[in-house]
């Protein structure tokens, strides 16, 4: 070996050590290029910022072109690139939190000196937090029902600390919550969890799983409502002998925390329900996709995962059944539109999270090019109790295509904000008197569905929560935000608020939305500065409209539901 070569081998050797937890990352994954996005997530976590070094590294480590690390790096908000950062703060400007102080958080810690310029401050659409609001993330340390007095104290991390608020009726999905510890699996296991999973392995056959859940009429709750049992079933079918299943817990929809409840707060009941579909759909390998905005949800479910293989309940002959499993946690690094199914897998896969074309449908070609069954947090968690109890008896609530129990985020300006769990079918107010302690203040809005989703006015709130109900509205459940605003708010300062968050969050590659979202924003800007005119506003309209019906992904399709809702609903109702 000439010399040349000895000096880049101990050059290697060094750069190595100096790269140890990058390295070992990317080793986790046998240095595909899949691991892309979770090498770049380490980087920064250990680093505080990404340098053309280790970006240089990264990309020779995984055999990827240095432009395609750049284009993945710069199309996450986690990843910063100029100096090293010893404090990262990220204040939550989403609906609730804005209205509740959150913009004057913001300011404030802005304000502050950056000391020696290590401070990185940036907001937040939403930290999944609105029942807490206002709240912030530092250096991964969620803080919650935050002051402006209080940022001193948020910034060493020492201000009040979030926790679970949940109610309602009858607490099937969330009964363990508060109850049991988190990762606590002999307690857990003692209160009947897993005894859906060996009943479906040692008892039931995968299509009697699948029929199960088909008779429940569980349809999906992240906000799409597809029926849960035929999606697995279209995955089982699928030609190939490799497929997937994932769980989504992205959950960056503002407005939206239930998912992050149920993980911190049970999350072998939500882990339970992977496996299961990973038996019913023939799938060797699960996947839970979270969000890095919730860094103690990531840190209980590492736990719950180890605990559940060292109790063989993960691994090779689970239950002594033949059935082999194991389930992946994979990281969004900041993009709301990864929420979206296919971005969602763009992600996973160490690319930008730029949604695809359908068909082909996920059930058919879709993490790694596979049959791949994607379900939401609370679906997954609905499945033990359906496997134990039958699909029948879900049906013993709600009505037509709003079947079962649901949890509701309930934040803004009522008295008790939480996640509720309930049947279909309450009408607004009843959900709020009866589970949230009633409202705080003369109501003035209410957004249902999260930023995505549609306002109604004071007028409507005897509307039955059910997708028939509120689709007569054009409002949808969506995933089971009800945020509700008093007549403290500016609704036009509110609405410009959420128009910025879909410019912002966008991937950019479908026209109607990357223009159309900019249209929105600006008319609503001109109209709070008083330059907006009625002719605006009708070419603005027409614009909202054609979002909605020529956008690539569902999430651009529904970006101009807010405006056209609040038109709709609320203005007209305030003019008169």
């Amino acid at each position: 070996m000439t010399e040349s070569k000895l000096d880049q081998v101990s050059s290697m050797t060094e750069i190595d050590k100096r790269f140890a937890a990058v390295n070992q990352t990317m080793a986790q994954f046998n240095y595909q290029d899949h691991a892309l996005v979770e090498a770049l997530i380490t980087a920064q976590q250990e680093y505080g910022y990404l340098s053309k070094e280790l970006m240089t590294y990264i990309a020779d480590k995984l055999s990827v072109p240095m432009s395609q690390v750049y284009g993945v790096a710069t199309f996450y908000d986690k990843f910063s690139f100029d100096t090293p950062i010893s404090t990262d703060c990220m204040v939550c400007t989403g609906p609730v939190c804005a209205v509740q102080g959150g913009e004057d958080l913001l300011a404030e810690v802005q304000r502050l000196p950056d000391g020696n310029g290590e401070k990185r401050v940036h907001h937040s659409p939403c930290l999944g937090l609105c029942d807490q609001a206002p709240a912030a993330l530092v250096n991964r340390r969620a803080q919650v029902r935050l002051h402006v007095s209080d940022v001193p104290a948020m910034l060493r991390g020492a201000a009040h600390l979030p926790i679970i608020n949940v109610s309602g009726e009858p607490r099937e999905l969330t009964g363990l919550i508060n109850v049991l510890g988190a990762t606590d699996l002999a307690a857990h296991r003692a209160r009947g969890s897993f005894s859906a999973l060996e009943k479906a392995l040692l008892e039931m056959t995968p299509e009697a799983v699948i029929e199960e859940i088909k008779n429940s009429g569980l349809a999906g709750r992240g906000g799409a409502g597809f029926p849960t049992g035929l999606k697995w079933e279209f995955t089982r079918k699928a030609s190939g002998a490799r497929k997937y299943v994932v769980c989504n817990f992205d959950e960056s929809e503002p407005g939206t925390f239930k998912d992050r409840a149920l993980m911190e707060g049970d999350p072998y009941r939500v882990l339970e329900g992977l496996v299961i579909s990973g038996y019913a759909t023939g799938a060797d390998t699960g996947i839970v996709f979270i969000r890095d905005e919730y860094p103690a949800a990531d840190e209980i479910i590492k736990t719950a995962l180890d605990e559940m293989r060292q109790a063989g309940l993960l691994g090779e002959d689970i239950f002594g059944s033949g059935y082999a499993f194991e389930i992946q946690l994979r990281h969004n690094a900041g993009a709301y539109i990864c929420g979206e199914e296919t971005a969602l897998f763009e992600a996973i896969e160490g690319k930008r999270g730029n949604p695809r074309h359908k068909p082909p449908y996920p059930t058919q070609s879709g993490l790694f090019g596979k049959p791949t069954a994607i379900n939401n947090v609370e679906t997954l968690a609905v499945v033990p109790s359906l496997v134990l109890n039958g699909g029948k008896w879900f049906r013993q609530w709600g009505s037509g295509k709003s079947i079962g129990l649901k949890l509701f985020c309930l934040s803004g300006h009522i008295n008790q904000p939480g996640v509720v769990e309930a049947p279909f079918g309450l009408t607004i107010r009843e959900l709020i008197e009866r589970h949230a302690g009633g409202f705080d203040g003369k109501p003035q809005a209410i957004l249902i569905g999260g930023a995505a989703g549609g306002f109604l006015h004071p007028d409507h709130f005897d509307t039955p929560l059910t997708h028939e109900a509120l689709g007569k509205l054009d409002v949808p459940v969506g995933s089971g935000a009800l945020m509700v605003f008093n007549q403290s708010v500016d609704m036009w300062q509110l609405l410009e608020g959420v128009a910025h968050f879909f410019v912002y969050e966008g991937c950019g590659q479908c026209t109607p939305c990357r223009v159309g979202t900019t249209q929105i924003h600006k008319f609503i800007q001109d109209f709070n500065h008083g330059t907006g005119s009625s002719e605006d506003m009708q070419r603005v309209i027409k614009l909202g409209q054609m979002i909605k019906e020529s956008c690539v992904c569902g999430l651009g399709m529904t970006a101009a539901n807010p405006f056209l809702t609040f038109l709709d609903n609320i203005e007209t109702t305030l003019e008169a």
